[in-house]
């Protein structure tokens, strides 16, 4: 099965380009809506903050059975710096002398314990997606800064003590890791941990840029399209919105049905999300592939998706019989 989504149903330049029916005003309306016109959507909220496990519950409430969220890792775990008034307070107040106050704070600002104890906090917070058959992948996207190195891959292997009963994906943002002399150890390392390669389409000729090759290191992939703006994709003063400004061609689009249907060959599922979130560009860059997909026979119909919630299960199951001791 190939699921078709967008990364944000919650960008202010989505819902102020009218995509939105005007009755869909709040944040319930606007998901109910989405997921009556996608089966799948990732949640990058969770990058920013931890949700409150009643949020998760929210989530599962305004979506159907057979609907999938994927969820961004916290900034903390994947190497970013974060705002610590995004921190509970409890958790803010343990940073170390010095820190509390600082507008970024990196993991290793803070000591191993209150890392380990966000991680915890993070995993438990998005428990009612997992228990509900919501959750997709956890997608921990790493910065420029974390290129290939000995140090790194161990610090990838960790994923799986803080997941282990969960699919995890990756994605990279420094050429390194899909060097030629990389690459297939890149690969290799994620099938030993039964992580997801995040397959990507990006501008190229930067320290960040991933090359568009496609491989399942695990049963589920992932695509995700963030534009093809070569002038904006290092303009780290923009915001998302403007650094990911990019409406894709149909011809573009078409480029990756191959590689999707060579995925969709290896994996048990895939899952293509538009990353260009600018205004709409993302939902009718969403919706042209879908259809695309749906003429090359990759995707079944919206309708036809219920099958979906069983199969993860499924699916787990079988993994967690592959990792048991």
């Amino acid at each position: 099965m190939v699921r078709t989504g967008i990364t944000s149903w919650t960008d202010p330049s989505l819902i102020a380009s009218g995509w939105y029916p005007k009755e869909a005003h709040t944040a319930e309306a606007r998901l109910r809506w989405y997921a009556t016109q996608f089966s799948i959507v990732e949640n990058d909220s969770t990058y920013y903050a931890i949700p409150a496990t009643r949020q998760a519950e929210l989530w599962v409430a305004r979506t159907p059975r057979d609907f999938t969220m994927n969820v961004k890792a916290f900034a903390t775990l994947t190497e970013h710096y974060t705002d610590p008034k995004r921190l509970p307070s409890d958790l803010r107040a343990a940073l170390p002398a010095g820190f509390r106050d600082k507008a970024h704070v990196y993991p290793e600002d803070m000591g191993e314990e209150l890392v380990t104890e966000i991680g915890r906090r993070f995993r438990d917070s998005i428990k009612p997606l997992q228990e509900a058959g919501r959750l997709g992948v956890v997608l921990y996207q790493y910065p420029v800064w974390f290129p290939a190195s000995p140090a790194n891959r161990k610090a990838v292997t960790r994923i799986r003590e803080l997941f282990p009963d969960a699919r995890v994906a990756v994605e990279f943002r420094n050429a390194t890791w899909m060097s030629d002399k990389n690459r297939e150890r890149t690969f290799s390392l994620l099938r030993d941990e039964d992580l997801t390669y995040t397959c990507v389409d990006e501008p190229q000729g930067f320290p960040s840029s991933i090359p568009p090759v496609v491989s399942a290191t695990s049963d589920l992939a992932l695509v995700r399209f963030h534009g093809r703006s070569a002038s904006r994709w290092n303009r780290s003063a923009e915001s998302a919105r403007d650094r990911f400004r990019y409406r894709y061609s149909v011809d573009e689009l078409r480029e990756w049905v191959p590689r999707i249907r060579r995925l969709a060959d290896q994996a048990a599922e895939v899952h293509v999300l538009m990353n260009n979130c600018y205004s709409d560009y993302a939902v009718v860059n969403a919706g042209q592939m879908r259809e695309l997909l749906l003429e090359s026979r990759l995707a079944e119909p919206r309708a036809a998706a219920q099958g979906a919630g069983r199969s993860r299960r499924e699916l787990r199951g079988r993994r967690a019989v592959q990792h048991a001791p």
